[in-house]
């Protein structure tokens, strides 16, 4: 009988050639300030030392470690539960998910919002259950946008990164065709690009989008939780007004999981309704919304973001004066190497002097610009972002890659 199974042998060895395979690797975190150690007992292959500190991940505000954060999760498991057990439609719905909603509503200025199972899931349903005939998507948006345009059978547009002028011409050249006056356009963008550090250019999108009577829909993932009052970019440059959709993610800065959706009373009555991946989806852990409850209040009403933005600058300022070049213009520092090889080989360096940092690199970014994406956390020291500079510079000069001072 003829074969028509799949050669995943095959497909493994291909990445293995190319550079590109990747593998889980197991961490314990054992300090608030971002450091990883190997599990008790166990090997961790990723890290050769007992203990690193960590520049890469995305609890930017470092609050996964944070008492207050962890106690709320704890209380919520006591009287709610550790699941919801069910949809939201049917008996997963709780008051700890109407406080998180109501608290997330009033940050990003919306009239409610709704909270999904993930950021993933919260992209997916949201574009799908609007059905538009056109979206517009930034080139460089995340792979949720990406799927949920393929999902919704929609045409889908594509314009260049950040570049309101060419978004425009693309808008307009639609809007020459026939029958375009009827058709619903959704324009979607991330705020903070996660692996450009880049910040979408919100104003002149709003101004495109109005012109031509479209949707905006903005994915602030990285950015809720660190810009005013704890919102995201959206709120930081006032235009809460002119975003229809405000999504974002409880994953990174608020220190748990999920997703969610802010927007007007309609548009939110219409996910609960239409939303597949919210509709059929057990409802968000109530130890989960709790902790996000929790972090986002912290986020708001201290000055823990003041803190991420100092070491943010401090690191950005060190990193450059060793002739780095580090993209983007938010909390994410991607230092641009170019060539895989040359970014696997800095990002194993700095691992050997015990900082995490990792190599990005094709596919997830184009050829020719692998990189090492460097994030610092509010709750890093001082004496860490020294560490961490110092390690670049040890590394960078034993391969080459730092001019001589």
């Amino acid at each position: 009988m003829e074969d028509r199974g799949f050669d995943l042998e095959d497909r493994l060895r291909s990445l293995e050639d190319a550079d590109l395979k990747r593998s889980l690797s197991p961490v314990d975190r054992v300090a608030e300030r971002g450091y990883f150690a190997p599990p008790s007992g166990s090997e961790l292959p990723v890290l050769d030392s007992t203990e690193a500190l960590v520049f890469a991940s995305n609890n930017y505000l470092g609050l996964t470690d944070d008492q207050r954060v962890e106690n709320a999760a704890r209380q919520a498991a006591a009287t709610v539960g550790t699941g919801a057990g069910a949809s939201r439609l049917v008996t997963g719905d709780t008051m700890v998910h109407r406080d998180l909603e109501r608290q997330l509503a009033e940050t990003k200025g919306a009239e409610r919002a709704l909270v999904f199972s993930s950021g993933y899931a919260a992209n997916l349903g949201t574009i799908t259950a609007l059905e538009p005939d056109v979206i517009f998507s930034d080139e460089y948006n995340h792979a949720s946008i990406i799927d949920g345009c393929r999902l919704a059978g929609a045409e889908t547009v594509v314009y260049d990164h950040c570049d309101a002028a060419d978004l425009r011409s693309k808008l307009e050249r639609r809007a020459d065709r026939d029958g375009a006056s009827d058709e619903s356009w959704l324009l979607v963008t991330d705020s903070v690009f996660s692996m450009d550090g880049t910040v979408a250019p919100l104003e002149a999108i709003c101004d495109a989008a109005e012109a031509y009577g479209a949707w905006v829909m903005v994915d602030e993932a990285h950015a809720t939780g660190l810009y005013a009052n704890g919102g995201g970019v959206v709120q930081a440059e006032g235009l809460t007004d002119r975003v229809h959709v405000q999504m974002g993610t409880l994953s990174k800065a608020l220190a748990s999981q999920g997703g969610y959706v802010a927007g007007s009373e309609e548009l939110i009555e219409c996910l609960v309704n239409d939303a597949r991946s919210f509709v059929f989806s057990t409802g968000l852990t109530p130890p989960a919304a709790a902790t996000a409850s929790e972090a986002l209040h912290i986020a708001r009403h201290s000055d823990i973001r003041d803190r991420l933005w100092e070491n943010v600058s401090h690191l950005r300022d060190g990193l450059e004066s060793m002739g780095l070049e580090v993209l983007g213009d938010s909390q994410i520092l991607p230092v641009l190497v170019g060539d895989r090889t040359d970014a696997l080989a800095l990002a194993e360096g700095v691992r050997e002097r015990n900082v995490v940092a990792p190599a990005i690199r094709p596919p997830t970014v184009p050829e020719g610009t692998s990189r090492i994406r460097v994030v610092p956390m509010a709750t890093h020291e001082r004496e860490d972002i020294v560490a961490c500079l110092e390690a670049f510079r040890a590394a960078g000069d034993e391969l080459g890659l730092i001019e001589p001072q």
